[in-house]
Parts: structure tokens; C-alpha cells; sequence
């Protein structure tokens, strides 16, 4: 379980760097030749004329991507490491509308399957059968199609119960909203604390019953609906291996602690992707035309 737990926290920064994004800022300019011939629009008065309009900079979730179809209002379009889904995460402190019971399902189904959760699940399969948790399930390719299926359920119930059912029943915001006062510690802090205090629907602060009670049920139906029974299996050194069961209790407070802890790391890498992506954006940022290249 630590190894499967280490796994989760880890696997994500492979991906970094997959996607390089590349976006700038447009404006919009007044015509260099107001009287020429081909001018098709009212010349502007002396007395008043046209101002350049400057659009202001987009944050990191504003920016638009490939795949932006599906994208729920009131929630971003960003992606950890330009590949994990980060779609209720945002970049403001502001009130923002509250989401609909019906734009909470439908924003966590898009994060739920979204194509790269497959390979993320596969990878999950592999650490497990390499360590042989859950020994009920054996080896061989039989045995991970029943880890991968247990590793895509996990995940789709928990993700469920912590960001749709239980913010759906009651009325809490499932949305992180990113803080940028203060240092490291503060932040990291701040990050850490929304692990147990979160928003309503009507903007007020409550315990985060979402995500420590919904991570608890989601861990028992998991654990006691298709997690392997005691059993029986063949060994080289023991053809009628005894198995004990992991549909018991102890086992379920274990994987609702390591989905307590990985969310909170991953709430921490949340509050500090939009001051990354910015420096990566800017390393990558190309000079302008009539721009020198600094010397070394």
C-alpha cells in the first residue's frame, strides 16, 4: 500500500513538459492610414480619437487549449503539468456563481474520463501487481485486468463522492480557489487547511464534509464491494495458499488515509501550478521581431 500510495503522489510529474503551451496577449490597434482608400469605417473626429483597447492577461485556467469541449462555467480549463485534469481548480478569490448540482456531475465526469486518466490507471495497475497487493487477485494478465478495474473504480467513486454527491447534497463548493498572498509556508498552508474548510454554495466557510466524510464512504464501498474476498491461491511453494480477506476495517481506514494524503498533496501542487506555469511560459516564450538576444 505505501508503494501504490508513493506511486499516486509521484506518477503525476511524469508527464511534465508533454504539452508546452505557448500563448500571447493580443491588442487591437487603431489604422496606421486613416485616410486611405480602402477605409471602410467612419473617420474618428479630431477632437475624439480612438484609443487602442488592450485586452487585460489572461490567467492560466483563461487560457484557451486543444480541448475545450465539455467545459463546465464557472470552472477552468487547466491542466497540471499541461496534462492532468485541474478543472475545479481557480485562479481567484473572488465570488464566483455557485455551480448546479447538474455542472458538478458534469465537470467531474469530464476529469473522471478524461483520456489520460487510462494510462494514469494502467500505471497504478502495474506498482500494484509488481507488489503484489491485494494477493487475492493473484498474477498474470487476469489478475491486472481486475487491478486496473479496481484502480478505475477507486478512483472514479472517490472522485465522485468528494466533488459531486455529497457537495450536491450538501451544498458545498467543490471548487479549490488558489490564494497568492503571502510565502511558501502561508500558502502551503492555506492549501493544506481547504483539505478541511471549504466553501457553501452561498460563499460562507464550512468543515469540508465533501472531502473527509466522502472520502471515508468511498473507501468502504470500494473495499467491501469488489476488493478480494479470503481465498485459496496455487504458490510454487504452496498449491492452497491461504489469503485472508481485504474487506475489513482496517484495510478501509488505510485507503481512506492515503486518499486523504494524496489529496492534500495535491492540493498543495494546485496552489502553486499557476506561478510555475508562468515561469515555464516564460522560459519558452520566444523573442519578438527587432528584439536582441541578450548576451552571456
Amino acid at each position: 500500500m505505501f508503494i501504490k500510495f508513493a506511486a499516486r503522489i509521484t506518477a503525476g510529474f511524469v508527464f511534465a513538459g508533454l504539452l508546452p503551451l505557448s500563448a500571447t496577449a493580443q491588442q487591437t490597434a487603431p489604422p496606421s492610414n486613416p485616410g486611405s482608400a480602402t477605409q471602410t469605417q467612419p473617420q474618428a473626429s479630431e477632437k475624439d480619437p480612438p484609443a487602442p483597447t488592450v485586452q487585460p492577461a489572461p490567467s492560466v485556467q483563461d487560457k484557451k487549449s486543444p480541448d475545450t469541449k465539455g467545459k463546465v462555467s464557472g470552472t477552468s480549463n487547466d491542466r497540471l503539468f499541461y496534462t492532468l485534469p485541474n478543472f475545479l481548480s481557480l485562479e481567484t478569490t473572488s465570488k464566483v456563481p455557485p455551480l448546479t448540482a447538474k455542472q458538478k456531475y458534469a465537470v467531474v465526469a469530464r476529469g473522471t474520463f478524461d483520456p489520460v486518466q487510462y494510462p494514469w490507471w494502467a500505471f497504478l495497475s502495474a506498482i500494484s501487481q509488481a507488489d503484489n497487493s491485494e494477493p487475492g487477485y493473484g498474477q498474470g494478465w487476469g489478475a491486472y485486468g481486475k487491478r486496473f478495474g479496481t484502480a478505475a473504480a477507486d478512483g472514479t467513486i472517490e472522485n465522485f463522492m468528494t466533488g459531486a454527491v455529497l457537495p450536491s447534497l450538501l451544498h458545498q463548493d467543490p471548487r479549490f480557489y488558489q490564494s497568492s498572498e503571502g510565502g511558501f509556508t502561508r500558502r502551503s498552508w492555506y492549501a493544506v487547511s481547504r483539505i478541511f474548510v471549504t466553501r457553501t454554495d452561498s460563499g460562507n466557510t464550512q468543515f469540508n464534509y465533501s472531502e473527509i466524510v466522502g472520502a471515508a464512504l468511498s473507501a468502504s464501498i470500494s473495499t467491501y464491494s469488489y476488493h478480494p474476498r479470503s481465498t485459496y491461491i496455487s504458490t510454487p511453494t504452496n498449491p492452497h495458499k491461504f489469503v485472508p480477506s481485504d474487506r475489513t476495517l482496517a484495510n478501509t481506514a488505510n485507503v481512506w488515509g492515503s486518499q486523504i494524503g494524496y489529496d492534500t498533496i495535491t492540493i498543495v501542487v494546485k496552489e502553486f501550478w499557476p506561478d510555475i506555469h508562468r515561469k515555464l511560459s516564460r522560459k519558452a516564450k520566444p523573442n519578438r521581431v527587432g528584439e536582441s538576444t541578450p548576451k552571456i
